[in-house]
């Protein structure tokens, strides 16, 4: 199946506005209580005590051996943690979030129904969202109002994401397309998080994977913090040991499809995960691969005549 490819207006937004893409369709908890810190502390793999209210960090959600079932976006505001995670993660981390529960005064919420999550990708997303209060780092969060409705502002790397109740929607959204904003869709999103090199639980990364692997142990592991599950073989392979494989970001030679073979010769060191036309940079997709396959070599991928240059690696 051909890369479906974001439209020339949606890339100039990307570029030089402010697109608005629609990710209501993600997973989204809350979790309340005193406690609620505590709690979720000993569940992920970063540092969430230390959070103050209107910041944030990203996370992982592991095995006892360390693997990955789920990654989560964790924002604190004056009245909850708000979990923003994958929908196919999203019952995995609700379970486990709860399981930890039992012994602290907290209490957890579903809210991906009651709630939409409209992301603003470009460099003019804080104009048009009227964000002069928000924190410049990435995770920072802070309230609005937009069309008369109380939203939740968030920092993002490639520009504002805008949380509200769901019947709010509309509104809010036809109020961002009215001060500039160009409505986009999916694959626009997909090629902005392709360019940046970033890896999506359920996509490129699945329960196999330990957070250094995926390059994630700099933006979603603390190895300072106090335990969480998984904590002894995610630290054992950070400070004793290098893995197999890692994450890398790919130029292609042509178009070519998720789920296609990588090899170095004879031997297969990965499957390419992600693709996208780049209309600066041509095909380009992620994809773990062995560590063999070093920065600058070209792989093959697939039976065909198509190569994929390995770029520099992803995270630590």
């Amino acid at each position: 199946m051909p890369t479906e490819l974001p439209t020339d207006q949606e890339i100039a937004a990307l570029r030089s506005g402010a697109a608005i893409v629609d990710r209501s369709e993600r997973g989204r908890l809350a979790l309340t209580g005193p406690d609620a810190p505590a709690a979720l502390n000993a569940v992920v793999s970063n540092e969430i005590e230390a959070l103050e209210p209107g910041h944030g960090c990203f996370a992982a959600c592991c095995s006892s051996k360390g693997r990955m079932f789920g990654d989560l976006r964790v924002l604190r505001t004056e009245e909850e943690l708000l979990i923003d995670t994958e929908r196919c993660s999203l019952q995995a981390i609700f379970d486990a979030v709860r399981h930890a529960l039992v012994g602290y005064e907290a209490e957890l919420h579903k809210r991906t129904l009651e709630s939409c999550q409209l992301s603003l990708l470009g460099p003019l997303s804080r104009e048009i969202v009227g964000a002069g209060s928000l924190g410049p780092e990435e995770y920072d969060n802070c309230g609005a109002e937009i069309a008369g409705h109380q939203v939740l502002l968030v920092a993002t790397d490639l520009g504002v994401d805008v949380v509200a109740d769901a019947d709010a929607a509309d509104a809010v959204k036809a109020a961002l397309v009215a001060a500039g904003a160009t409505e986009a869709g999916e694959p626009l999103a997909e090629l902005a998080r392709i360019e940046s090199g970033r890896p999506r639980f359920g996509v490129d990364l699945d329960e196999s994977v330990i957070p250094q692997e995926g390059g994630l142990n700099e933006r979603a592991v603390s190895f300072t913090k106090g335990c969480y599950v998984g904590q002894e073989t995610i630290a054992r392979l950070h400070y004793r040991g290098r893995p197999n494989r890692r994450l890398r970001s790919l130029k292609l030679s042509g178009e070519a499809e998720a789920g296609a073979s990588l090899s170095n010769g004879e031997r297969e060191v990965g499957t390419l995960t992600s693709v996208a036309i780049s209309p600066e940079l041509g095909p380009v997709g992620l994809a773990l691969v062995r560590r063999e396959a070093e920065d600058g070599e070209l792989l093959k991928v697939g039976d065909g005549p198509l190569t994929a240059e390995v770029l520099a690696e992803i995270g630590d």
